[in-house]
């Protein structure tokens, strides 16, 4: 599958998006490597839904990371963000009830990037909602657990990005929230990187491929 090369404005990126899912709402999922622009695109997708009257939200999987005392508990402090340090089965459970449009709001955990914690219930998808955007590391990945949150998503779009752009991305968000520049550089060649491999073993089986490179998100 050959990469979509997204525009400086990214002003054809709405126009991808499903008009409708076979459930009772679209859930889209975005999937790439840490500092491949995810979350931004996320955000601008649901901007842009709105913008031409869909209702849409944002649900990140990042409200799925384990806490840090469940972390120390299971002697995974050290790999933070790797696969096995995120609540997939509920995430994907979450995901299910998202999907079936329930005539009520579903509330959603959300993530402090200050506290780096997760947080319950930090945000809601009320009935009205028609499209759902989520964003994350694993969706495409061929486990039990992330082969159930695929199953709950109508589309995976894989983003890319050339990888001095990646990784300068990946250091100045590490940097903004707290880590020294070293720490940082260190986290990102034995945490992100390994993770980052993982992650582009699983492209082929996304939708859509995106390569963000050259876009300018608002």
């Amino acid at each position: 599958m050959s990469a979509h090369l997204v525009s400086p404005s990214g002003s054809e990126l709405a126009a991808l998006v499903p008009t409708s899912g076979p459930r009772g709402r679209l859930v889209l999922g975005v999937c790439g490597s840490p500092g491949a622009g995810k979350t931004s695109l996320a955000e601008h997708l649901v901007r842009a839904l709105r913008a031409a009257g869909r209702s849409a939200a944002h649900v990140p999987m990042d409200g799925f990371h384990l806490a840090d005392a469940e972390l120390a508990r299971q002697g995974l402090s050290a790999r933070k963000g790797a696969p096995e340090t995120f609540d997939a089965w509920g995430y994907a459970a979450l995901l299910a009830r998202l999907a079936e449009r329930p005539p009520y709001p579903v509330y959603v955990p959300g993530f402090d990037r200050t506290l780096e914690q997760p947080l319950a219930a930090a945000a809601s998808v009320g009935p009205e909602v028609e499209v759902v955007v989520t964003e994350g590391n694993y969706l495409l990945l061929d486990r039990p657990e992330w082969r159930a949150v695929r199953g709950e998503l109508d589309e995976v779009w894989f983003v890319t990005a050339e990888e001095p752009v990646r990784t300068a991305r990946l250091l100045a968000r590490h940097v903004e929230f707290g880590k020294e520049t070293d720490e940082a550089r260190a986290w990102v060649a034995s945490v992100d990187e390994p993770n980052a491999r993982l992650i582009e073993a699983s492209r082929g089986r996304a939708d859509r491929e995106l390569d963000l490179t050259g876009w300018r998100p608002a």
